[in-house]
């Protein structure tokens, strides 16, 4: 069986929505003003805050400007570095580089040794890999209606996050961030994918974030598992992928790292 939303139509109004504080400042407000607001804690349901601090906290991850990460795969190591306020991004391989300089997605290789869809596998890993923060930009939608997951016999309580119109590439994408019902830490993730098509899916993929990592005061993953999918229920482990040479710090990164080189190609939509 499919996980289940719980009365979504019926229950819309009691669906919780980020109220995240727009960069826009009034154009009013004192510099002491804006100092104030800035420091104001930013709010979220009971559903996911908790989740949040299991992991260190959006205070500390808010203060971070960099992340950073190495991927081993058969055909060389990628490192994968973003900007966590610009959300610009660079992979690099030893046979290609892909980039986001803020408005395109670019592609550098001197063969055809890339072979996938650059502009969707650009920040794919770093979305998988910053749960649970991710989901606490601004533009996301809290629905506190997920039915439990229940493996193994035990069971984990979900919160539905929903994106608005308009946010990211595929805005109709959906994830279920489910918790330890002990620690509170995020233990599974489910999520649809609607970037080829645009259009709404309710076939849930899951991945199983069981080994945890602190570095510089978050909890981050140390390996991510896939799960085959039965009736819309994770059953048995399919592929790993550990991340290695972890790091997030306060250190903003210099542009140029993101700029398109000479020759690299504009991946479109």
């Amino acid at each position: 069986m499919k996980p289940l939303l719980l009365g979504l139509a019926a229950l819309a109004l009691v669906a919780c929505n980020n109220t995240t504080q727009s960069n826009d400042k009034d154009q009013t407000e004192t510099p002491a003003q804006q100092e104030i607001a800035e420091a104001a804690p930013r709010m979220f349901p009971k559903s996911i805050g908790p989740v949040f601090e299991a992991h260190g906290g959006i205070a500390q991850w808010d203060k971070m400007n960099n992340l950073s990460f190495e991927i081993p795969k058969p055909s060389g190591v990628e490192k994968h570095s973003t900007d966590l306020k610009s959300r610009r991004a660079r992979i690099e391989h030893k046979d290609w580089v892909i980039g986001y300089d803020g408005t395109d997605v670019w592609l550098d290789q001197d063969s055809t040794a890339y072979k996938g869809n650059a502009r969707f596998y650009h920040n794919l890993y770093f979305y998988f890999y910053a749960m649970p923060f991710i989901v606490a930009d601004p533009g996301v939608n809290y629905q506190q209606l997920a039915e439990p997951l229940e493996f193994e016999g035990k069971k984990y309580p979900g919160t539905l996050i929903s994106y608005n119109d308009g946010v990211g590439d595929s805005p109709k994408d959906e994830y279920i961030i489910y918790r330890d019902p002990e620690t509170g830490q995020m233990a599974w993730l489910a999520y649809t994918v609607t970037y080829r098509d645009n259009e709404k899916k309710d076939n849930f993929s899951f991945i199983k974030y069981s080994e945890w990592q602190e570095v510089n005061g978050l909890v981050l993953p140390k390996t991510l598992t896939w799960y085959t999918v039965e009736d819309g229920q994770p059953t048995a482990p399919r592929s790993d992928v550990s991340f290695e040479k972890v790091n997030i710090t306060e250190t903003q990164l210099d542009g140029s790292l993101f700029t398109k080189p000479e020759g690299a190609e504009v991946v479109p939509r």
